[in-house]
């Protein structure tokens, strides 16, 4: 059994530990919050975009820590799973690494590329996992969509084009603050480029068009230039949407043999569109529970400490490589510029 700890009690630690219920070989055994109210259950400010509505938890055999140098003492946990802010995430997931412990960090996982090698440089060194929670490969449409690319199942992708745009929320104003999570352009759309990256490896280099507000780029449009006779992917990301419409995401992926649609837009659902026969809907898994792909990442890591692998969607250069690219967009909305990768 892995046990897990883990570390900040806001609304992604309580996401992380409502999925861990459903885990299999794994459980959450403690965790560490400097809040007295959060140790002893009442988690109600914890509000985030989705799930559940938040409220009291039941702690049972749970070990609380309001020191995280004392869960780190702890011989019994296996993995640490960092959920506090990104300015934190390089601190945490070192000190736990060198204390022995395997660390999955909440996305982004860090606020610099040079911050990121430097964690990557000490899970090297101790020879732990270093696993990074990009969760939508995991979300059953872009699970397909992944397995679908890289199986080549459909042939070579010959391009892509992704949409993620939200309104700015009224439950965090940490998202347009570039000194604690980096931004829209980082917090936000570090989604699309982790999952481009899983889909294309990094490209030769990109130019990007976008919007800056409060020293921070709250929306962009960017190209990845793969070089001749690579895919060509387009994406446009941000957090510029009215109320009404306040989050979309979605993809057209398309491949030599089929062309792969979907839109959270007018819940329009995954459809396959082969280059023989009717277009179809494939049948996904999930049910419908909004926690089922955090459970699904959370098992991937689980499965990865059992086995000393690292799970290939969580890879931490993965990771990294989608944090860089993220900044080199920036840059090319603020020089107007095609910035090499």
């Amino acid at each position: 059994m892995v046990r897990i700890g883990i570390v900040g009690v806001g609304f992604m630690g309580r996401i992380h530990f409502l999925a861990s219920q459903k885990l299999q070989g794994g459980e959450v055994a403690a965790i560490c919050s400097r809040d007295p109210k959060k140790l002893a259950g009442d988690w109600t400010s914890t509000r985030g975009n989705f799930g559940p509505e938040p409220g009291p938890v039941d702690l049972t055999g749970v070990t609380p820590y309001d020191s995280y140098d004392a869960m780190l003492a702890d011989p019994s946990l296996d993995l640490i799973d960092i959920c506090n802010t990104t300015t934190h995430h390089p601190d945490t997931a070192i000190r736990a690494l060198r204390a022995g412990k395997h660390v999955l960090v909440e996305k982004a996982i860090a606020l610099t590329p040079e911050l990121a090698d430097e964690m990557l440089a000490v899970a090297k060194g101790t020879g732990k996992l270093l696993m990074v929670a990009h969760v939508l490969p995991y979300f059953p449409e872009f699970r397909f969509a992944a397995e679908a690319v890289r199986s080549g199942k459909y042939g070579a992708l010959l391009g892509a084009h992704f949409t993620r745009v939200i309104a700015a929320p009224d439950w965090s104003a940490e998202i347009g603050d570039a000194d604690v999570t980096g931004g829209p352009a980082v917090d936000l759309h570090i989604h699309d480029t982790h999952f481009i990256g899983l889909l294309a490896g990094v490209p030769k280099a990109l130019f990007s068009v976008g919007h800056e507000a409060n020293g921070a780029v709250n929306y962009l449009s960017t190209s990845y230039l793969y070089g001749p006779g690579g895919p060509a992917i387009t994406c446009n990301s941000g957090a510029v949407a009215m109320p009404g419409r306040p989050f979309v995401h979605g993809f057209e992926i398309f491949l030599e043999g089929a062309t792969l649609s979907h839109s959270s837009a007018g819940n329009l659902p995954l459809t396959v569109f082969p280059k023989v026969g009717a277009a179809f809907q494939p049948e996904l898994p999930g049910g419908g529970d909004p926690l089922a792909a955090f459970t699904a990442e959370l098992q991937a890591a689980v499965d990865g400490v059992n086995s000393n692998t690292e799970p290939a969607w969580l890879g931490g250069q993965l990771g990294r490589d989608a944090l860089m690219l993220c900044y080199k967009e920036c840059e090319s909305v603020r020089t107007g510029k095609i910035v090499e990768c």
